[in-house]
């Protein structure tokens, strides 16, 4: 993936990095993955625990942005993110293999939506049985929305 080189300030909803235990934890889920060991330029990346290697999580749709579609019986993706340094390494699809496996105890369908010139997230969703179901624009992004049934 790159970077969209978007201002987080302009961007709906970035509290809820802020505040993942409140936002995620009642209605959906969060999962955050680390590697122990640090490659190099990866020293901004360090917790507690190893080095943040990819993260991403799933609301309820009905609960989601503003921009985004509400869908009942349906949980959509969030915040999926796979460092720079560990990109191409498999790490967002054992992520998104994750959220799927939790979101499927509780909604029939995942939905996902990513900007289209993020050409590997566009290409992870149709690779892991993703359908494309529309496109829209918000500001100057043009938006690849996607659905998977669960179960």
């Amino acid at each position: 993936m790159e970077e969209a080189g978007t201002d987080p300030a302009d961007l709906p909803g970035v509290n809820d990095l802020r505040a993942v235990k409140a936002t995620y934890l009642d209605d959906g889920d969060f999962v955050v993955g680390i590697a122990a060991e640090a490659r190099r330029d990866e020293r901004r990346l360090r917790t507690d625990d190893g080095v943040l290697v990819a993260m991403g999580g799933f609301l309820p749709s009905e609960a989601g942005h503003e921009d985004e579609r509400a869908v009942a019986g349906a949980a959509e993706l969030h915040r999926m993110r796979v460092a720079p340094t560990r990109q191409g390494s498999g790490h967002g699809r054992v992520l998104l293999e994750t959220l799927e496996k939790r979101a499927a105890a509780g909604f029939d369908r995942l939905l996902a939506t990513t900007a289209a010139r993020q050409a590997a997230a566009v290409e992870l969703y149709e690779s892991a049985g993703y359908d494309r179901v529309g496109a829209s624009a918000y500001g100057e992004y043009e938006l690849r929305h996607f659905e998977k049934r669960l179960g």
